[in-house]
This record gives structure tokens, C-alpha cells and sequence, in this order.
């Protein structure tokens, strides 16, 4: 019906110029590549009688999944042709154009997007369909490979004890989290292969979310303002970067910010609130915390779960997997960075270059308003509190941070503690690759000297 449609709206419009539609017809576009002989050839005609460079988006996104060598031929030619490029059938270099240039966007380009993504996975249609308020282009959403929850998180999963945990060697990577008395460690070599888990911690709900392309775990509360917020992984990427979905309205949510970018739930003023949580070796986790809880082997799941097995490839070179709009050669682009980014200013963002703190134990800046103290130890772990104005110039590696007067501080994983009950509180901050900081937020300060 479709490519019938589209061939009496071209053969008319062929006739008769002056009646060109405000928009081509979304119809066009499908025909170009699943019609007839003359119902393509009227497809392109349409196409380029009308060019808008708002339809590059919609042709590269079809290249990619036309199954035949000629489609895409007819593709890369209309492209060519309307845009003057001469880019061919490279698709990360065409999605560079685009981001650089900003052409904006045809009208229907998200009931575009539900209807192309619904062949893949008929769920996807949710998160675009009704052209849904968004905070992102939605021109640089792509699809990550797989289907919604096809990475599938960890609900609840199994604990074990340290004394348990005998598949983990000293040296594996964990991330630390330790919630009023709460003592757990989640090791990156299975999340890698979950990228999210759900469980309760000290009494509360927590979505712990890991980006493996961008080298970030972030620990959100999953309630904000008394509203439990059930979040999965929808199978889409905003610049490199894990999108999240809500279970309630299909909204499509941003891992970094912690908040809905695209559908019902944008523009509600929702924001979860991130906690901390340390990446460092399960030696020097243990050791700390001997008490602590660690995941399971047993998921419920059949992987390979030893270290460095997932994602190897990637990890082992500094190229990426999906292009962003651009990079900065400040730092390698999968240089680890300590990210940072506080409620009380959020047009402010700090990225410390995690070689540096592996120099410098005892670091201090400001974000906005906010004083604080990096502390790193030599497993390269780095903890992050509000200073206050206070100063610190020497540490143990261990449980005493000296401020410059000689006041002994006692480090937890809460906070710093000192004399007459004074504690300094232990504030949000995570890991991250610099490419992938640097996309989400290019106007991040860099630390690096």
C-alpha cells in the first residue's frame, strides 16, 4: 500500500511541480529501497525534486540495514548528489557530517525511527513512536546490536561471602559500594557481560548501570521524590553512551545524567540521585572489608565470566565501536578519567585524568560551590570528599589523612571523620573513558598536568 501510495503521490507531483509537498513523504524514503523499478526511480525523483539535508539522516540510517549491495548503491547516490558530499558508504563518516552540520530533522523522523527499529525488535517502536519530547537529537541515538534487555541485567543476584569467592583473584577489577554498614562488591569481569543490576542495599533500591564502551559504573538510587523508577536496557546509545528505559512509560534515559532524555518522563524535572562507589581491585577491596558481600558465579545465566574475557577486543585498542560527534587528543580516548559532577552545579563538570591521581594521592579542587579532597590509593582507587576549606597534605594509603595543622582524620567509605566528631562527607564519583566523558560533555574542565 505504501509504494502504491508513494507512486501516484510522485507521478503527480512529477506533473505538476508547483504541488510539491511542504515535507517528501516519509513513503519516499521506504520506496527507495523496497519498491518496484518505477516506483524507485519515482522515489528518487521525489527525493531530490524536494532535498531537504534533513533527509541524510533518514537515508543513512536505512544503509545500514538494506540487505542488498543495489539499495545501498541508490542510497549513497542520493546522498551524494543532494548533499555534495562524497562520503560513499562510509556510515560513521556520514554520521559525522550530520552531527557537524546539524541539518535538523524531517518532521516524521521519529515515526521513522519506531517503524525501521520495530523490524528488528517490535518493542523498540515504544520508545519513538508519537514523536516523543526529547532533551537529545535523535538523529544520534543508534541501535547498540542488541534487543531490549538482551544484555540482560541482574535482578536481586546472589551474594556470596569473601571467604566464598574463590574464583577472584587478588588483581581483578571490582567496584566497591558500601551503603550504611552495607558491604558489597560487584566485579566489573560479570557485570561486563550484564551492564546492569538491580538489588536493595542497606534497606533501599539501587540500579547500578556499567557502560562498557565508555568504561563507566554509576550507582543511581532508583526512587526520586518517593516514585520508584524500574529501569532496564533498552538497546540503544546516545553517543557511545548506554541508554536506559523505564519500565512505566518507555521513556528512553541518559546512564551519565541520570534522567529521562527521550519520551513521557522528559521535562519533569526527574534527575536519580547518584551515590558513590569506587572501582579498585578486589585485594585491596577485601582487605579493607574483609565482611564484604561479592556477586556470585551463579546469575542464572551462561557465560564465561573470567577476567578481561568480555569485551577484550575492545578494551585492547583505542578505537571505538560507535563514532560520537567529536574527540579530544588531550587524553588517549579510552584514558581513564575520574569523572565528576555535582547537584548544586550543574552546568559545571570536572574530568581528572586518573594517571595524574595515581601521582598525586592527595588532590584538591572545587566544583562549583563544592570544596573537595581526592584521596587514591595504590591500588589506584580514588575516593572523593567535601574539604570544606580544610587542607590536606599527607595520607597512609590506609585509614589516617593529616590535615596541614597535624590533625589526624580517620578515611571510611562514608566519610572522613576527625577531631570532635567533624566528618566531611564522601560525594558521588565515577569512572570513565575520557572519549566518552568528553562527548557527553564537552565543556568538561580537564586535569591532566
Amino acid at each position: 500500500m505504501r509504494a502504491i501510495i508513494l507512486l501516484l503521490t510522485g507521478a503527480a507531483l512529477l506533473a505538476s511541480p508547483s504541488r510539491l509537498p511542504a515535507q517528501t513523504p516519509i513513503e519516499a524514503f521506504w520506496a527507495l529501497v523496497s519498491g518496484t523499478s518505477l516506483e524507485m526511480e519515482a522515489a528518487d525523483q521525489l527525493i531530490m525534486d524536494y532535498w531537504d539535508d534533513a533527509h541524510a539522516s533518514i537515508l543513512v540510517e536505512l544503509m545500514r540495514y538494506v540487505p542488498d549491495e543495489a539499495s545501498r548503491r541508490r542510497i549513497v547516490s542520493v546522498l551524494e548528489r543532494g548533499t555534495g558530499q562524497r562520503i560513499g558508504r562510509d556510515l560513521e563518516g556520514w554520521w559525522e557530517w550530520i552531527w557537524r552540520t546539524d541539518p535538523g530533522t524531517h518532521p516524521e523522523y521519529a515515526a521513522f525511527k519506531a517503524e525501521l527499529y520495530a523490524t528488528l525488535d517490535p518493542s523498540f517502536e515504544e520508545y519513538f513512536d508519537d514523536d516523543p519530547p526529547a532533551n537529545i537529537r535523535l538523529d544520534e541515538i543508534r541501535w547498540g546490536g542488541v534487543g531490549r534487555d538482551g544484555i540482560p541485567p541482574l535482578d536481586h543476584p546472589k551474594m556470596i561471602t569473601a571467604a566464598e569467592a574463590d574464583y577472584l583473584d587478588d588483581d581483578n577489577v571490582v567496584f566497591g559500594i558500601a551503603l550504611d554498614g552495607d558491604v558489597r562488591a560487584y566485579p566489573k569481569r560479570i557485570l561486563a557481560w550484564h551492564e546492569m543490576f538491580k538489588d536493595s542495599i542497606a534497606g533501599e533500591h539501587y540500579t547500578g548501570v556499567y557502560c562498557t564502551l565508555c568504561g563507566t559504573m554509576i550507582l543511581y538510587r532508583s526512587a526520586h521524590q518517593e516514585m520508584h523508577h524500574e529501569l532496564g536496557t533498552s538497546g540503544f546509545l546516545y553517543r557511545s553512551n548506554k541508554l536506559m528505559y523505564d519500565r512505566a512509560t518507555m521513556s528512553l534515559w541518559s546512564t551519565f545524567a541520570g534522567e529521562p532524555a527521550v519520551g513521557p518522563r522528559v521535562g519533569r524535572g526527574i534527575r536519580l540521585e547518584p551515590r558513590y562507589v569506587v572501582t579498585t581491585t578486589w585485594g585491596e577491596w577485601r582487605r579493607r572489608h574483609p565482611e564484604t558481600l561479592v556477586l556470585s558465579l551463579d546469575t542464572g545465566h551462561e557465560r564465561d565470566y573470567g577476567e578481561g574475557v568480555a569485551y577484550r577486543d575492545y578494551f585492547a585498542t583505542d578505537r571505538l565501536m560507535f563514532g560520537v560527534p567529536s574527540l579530544d587528543s588531550r587524553l588517549p580516548n579510552k584514558a581513564e578519567v575520574l569523572a565528576l559532577r555535582f547537584s548544586d552545579a550543574p552546568g559545571e563538570q570536572l574530568a581528572i585524568w586518573v594517571r595524574y591521581l595515581s601521582r598525586n594521592r592527595v588532590y584538591h579542587d572545587r566544583l562549583g560551590e563544592t570544596g573537595f579532597v581526592v584521596l587514591t590509593d595504590a591500588s589506584g582507587a580514588s575516593r572523593v570528599y567535601e574539604s570544606a576549606g580544610r587542607s590536606f597534605t599527607g595520607w597512609d594509603g590506609g585509614r589516617a589523612v593529616l590535615e596541614k595543622d597535624g590533625a589526624a582524620w580517620t578515611v571510611e567509605e562514608d566519610a572522613l571523620t576527625g577531631p570532635e566528631g567533624a566528618r566531611l562527607e564522601r560525594l558521588p564519583a565515577h569512572r570513565a573513558f575520557w572519549f566518552g566523558w568528553y562527548a557527553q560533555y564537552p565543556e568538561t574542565r580537564l586535569v591532566r598536568r
